[in-house]
C-alpha cells in the first residue's frame, strides 16, 4: 500500500482502481487515504464518485437494519424477505444520501468555525470514507444474524432477544463508533491541524446535528 501515502496512482494504477483499493485500506491505514483526498484534480476526483456511492449505500443499509423499525417488519402480512430487500435497498439509499449531505454539511460547518478554508465536497468525501467501518458491519454483521436468528431478526420478541442481541448490537455500535472515530482522522490529516482542534471541529458538527435532530423532534 505504498503508493497510498499520494493522491496520484502509481505503478500504472488507475485512479479508478487506486481508489477502490483505498477502501479496505481505510480499515488498516486511514491516514493517506484521508491525505490523498487533498488532490482536487478532476479526474481523481471523478474516480472517487463509485466507491463513494457504494460506501453510502451499504452504511446506509446497515443503518436502516439495525432500526426498531427494521426489527418488526416481517410482522406485517404485507412484508415477506422480497419485500424486506427491496425496503432495505430503497431506505437505506435514501437514508445514505441524506445522511451524507446532512452530515456533510454539519462536517463542514464544523471545520469553517474552526477555521478550514476547504470545500463542501471534501468535508462530504472525509465522512464517505469514514464510513467504511459502517459499511463493513452490514457485510459481516447481517450473515451473523440470520445464520442465528434466521426471520426472527425482523420479528418482534423470538430467538433474537437476549444476550446473543446484546452483543451484536453492542458490536453494531462499536463499527459506529469506528467510524465517527475515523471522522476525526479524517479532519485531523487532510486540514493538518492538531487533535484538538479537529476534535473541536467534530463536536461542533455533533452539536448541529444534534440541533436540527432536536428542532425536528419537538416540531413533530
Amino acid at each position: 500500500m505504498a503508493f497510498l501515502d499520494t493522491a496520484g496512482p502509481r505503478d500504472g494504477l488507475s485512479p479508478e482502481h487506486a481508489w477502490w483499493l483505498r477502501v479496505p485500506a481505510t480499515l488498516l491505514s486511514p491516514r493517506p487515504v484521508f491525505f490523498a483526498l487533498r488532490e482536487d484534480d478532476p479526474d481523481d476526483v471523478v474516480a472517487r464518485s463509485e466507491p463513494i456511492l457504494l460506501l453510502i449505500l451499504l452504511a446506509g443499509v446497515a443503518s436502516v437494519l439495525a432500526s426498531p423499525t427494521a426489527g418488526g417488519l416481517l410482522d406485517n402480512p404485507d412484508y415477506d424477505p422480497l419485500v424486506l430487500g427491496i425496503w432495505a435497498f430503497i431506505a437505506g439509499g435514501i437514508y445514505g444520501a441524506v445522511g451524507y449531505f446532512v452530515a456533510g454539511f454539519a462536517l463542514y460547518f464544523g471545520s469553517r468555525l474552526l477555521g478550514s478554508e476547504g470545500s463542501f465536497r471534501r468535508e462530504r468525501q472525509v465522512l464517505a470514507f469514514a464510513l467504511v467501518p459502517l459499511a463493513l458491519s452490514f457485510v459481516l454483521l447481517l450473515p451473523v444474524r440470520l445464520a442465528l436468528y434466521g426471520g426472527d431478526t425482523f420479528r418482534d420478541g423470538g430467538a433474537d432477544e437476549g444476550m446473543g442481541e446484546t452483543t451484536l448490537l453492542l458490536a453494531q455500535l462499536g463499527f459506529g463508533a469506528w467510524s465517527v472515530g475515523l471522522v476525526v482522522v479524517g479532519v485531523q490529516v487532510v486540514h493538518g491541524w492538531s487533535w484538538p482542534r479537529s476534535l473541536a471541529a467534530v463536536g461542533a458538527a455533533v452539536a448541529l446535528l444534534a440541533a436540527v435532530v432536536a428542532v425536528f423532534a419537538f416540531v413533530l
